[in-house]
């Protein structure tokens, strides 16, 4: 292992200060700062902090319309879908809220060999996906990283008639700058990677043992990346082990320092609650729950606080709150997902899965609803082949320039699969809704995407700008 450094941009006294504000912040004050969001420049700590501690259900009502606001301005009402592939769940460390750890003897445990990965990826294409994100324990078959590598290659390699997956992201163990040049040059896309919790306190508590256990290891993980040049990076936390509001303004420290080093911050930020584990007391009984409204007013002020960044939501929710989020400032989701290795060969048990779902609704059903909520479920791999990543993508996104992009390759990906996947009634609805995105579209930008899907129509596939 490399010489840690220390996570120096993570200052607890800071965060613990800003916490500490006595008054309630006025109806004025909140006003100011949503107004402030509106500008789509961010949030300060203290800004954030504040709208934190909002319980007046009409200033919530305010703060949720922002962040609906923020979203449709930057990304329009496209939704980024994609699906894990979850390849092994051998883990050495011993984290107490997972299933994948060590000491777990209810997990039945399975790493796949390429064959099987390829199985399941033939079974992703043909539900019509097109993106996903590789996952696995923190221990590798014979110890070989060679095995990430490999299992990239396979997902690339796999075709079923003539779709294929078109961008892998990873969410795999911390590693090594020279590992993460390897793992550049394979192809991926965006790494992610969860610091859990970064009040150091807590981190030691519930990661026992393992190489986990070393927090400035873990929490200077996407510096590495970075230095290797991988400029999509994406973060989350796992809310329940800690107090929210630590956890937000520490996910804004680390996102600042990303932003002075490298030029660029966070790709993505993830949202994911703790959900009962096989063999894990404390997934059931988490030591800070986050109930349904904090949990909301988590996703808003993220998106007023990071409006650029990508907010993820996974099937650990349930389809009502995945609805709900939807209009706070969620722009992908995970679909049809399983999270066992193997679990789309078979119905996904769960003393194999690393947690429980909460939406167990197949791609298809997960396509339906969210078209006729109004959105555009999106397929699009674009900006990674067209090296639109990084500070590129930002310098886009921040004069609203992004949208041009999105929208008209969210509708020749949703085309494709409408045309490639869909069953008639679920066409049908799908048509309509792209009629509606178009009929809302800048002249300019609309007849972009009216050639794009004229090329669909006619029979091409991968059809993006």
């Amino acid at each position: 292992m490399e010489a840690v450094e220390c996570a120096h941009w993570l200052q607890e006294e800071d965060i613990c200060h800003v916490l500490a504000r006595k008054e309630t912040p006025s109806k004025e004050e909140i006003l100011e700062i949503l107004a402030k969001a509106r500008e789509l420049q961010g949030l300060s700590l203290q800004e954030v902090a504040a709208l934190s501690a909002v319980t007046d259900p009409a200033l919530l009502h305010d703060m949720f319309a922002t962040a609906r606001a923020i979203k449709d301005e930057i990304y329009g009402r496209r939704l980024v879908l994609f699906a894990p592939l979850y390849m092994s769940n051998y883990c050495q460390n011993e984290c107490l809220y997972c299933a994948f750890r060590k000491s777990n003897r209810e997990l039945k445990r399975h790493a796949l060999s390429q064959e099987e990965i390829a199985d399941n990826v033939r079974i992703l294409i043909r539900q019509g996906h097109k993106r996903l994100l590789l996952v696995a324990g923190e221990s590798y078959p014979h110890g070989d990283f060679n095995y990430i590598l490999d299992a990239i290659d396979t997902v690339y390699a796999t075709r079923e008639g003539a779709s294929e997956i078109r961008r892998v992201n990873a969410n795999i163990a911390p590693l090594s700058v020279e590992q993460f040049k390897s793992l550049k040059a394979r192809g991926i896309g965006t790494y992610q990677l969860f610091q859990e919790t970064y009040h150091r306190p807590t981190y030691a508590r519930v990661h026992v043992r393992g190489a986990k256990a070393n927090f400035d290891w873990r929490a200077t993980a996407l510096d590495r990346a970075m230095q290797a040049g991988i400029d999509d990076v994406g973060m989350g936390v796992l809310f329940g082990l800690y107090d929210w509001r630590f956890e937000i303004l520490a996910l804004l420290q680390h996102i600042t320092h990303l932003e002075q080093r490298f030029g660029v911050g966070s790709h993505t930020i993830s949202v994911p609650r703790i959900e009962p584990a096989s063999g894990s007391e404390m997934s059931s009984n988490p030591p800070h729950m986050v109930d349904d409204l904090d949990f909301r007013k988590i996703v808003a002020i993220l998106r007023m606080a990071v409006p650029y960044t990508g907010i993820i939501m996974s099937t650990r929710e349930t389809k009502e709150m995945r609805r709900e989020t939807l209009e706070l400032g969620v722009s992908q989701i995970s679909a049809g997902s399983r999270t066992d290795p193997g679990g789309y060969q078979s119905d996904g048990e769960f003393e194999a899965s690393q947690f429980q779902l909460g939406d167990h609704r197949p791609l298809a059903e997960v396509i339906e609803d969210i078209s006729q909520l109004g959105y555009i479920p999106s397929f699009c791999t674009g900006c990674y082949r067209l090296g639109r990543t990084g500070k590129d993508f930002m310098d886009m996104a921040k004069p609203g320039l992004i949208k041009e992009k999105c929208g008209p390759n969210a509708l020749s990906t949703f085309k494709e699969y409408l045309r490639d996947y869909a069953s008639p009634e679920l066409a049908a609805i799908g048509t309509s809704a792209i009629d509606k995105e178009l009929a809302a579209m800048l002249p300019k930008t609309r007849a972009l995407a009216e050639r794009m899907l004229e090329k669909v129509d006619s029979g091409k596939s991968d059809v993006y700008c």
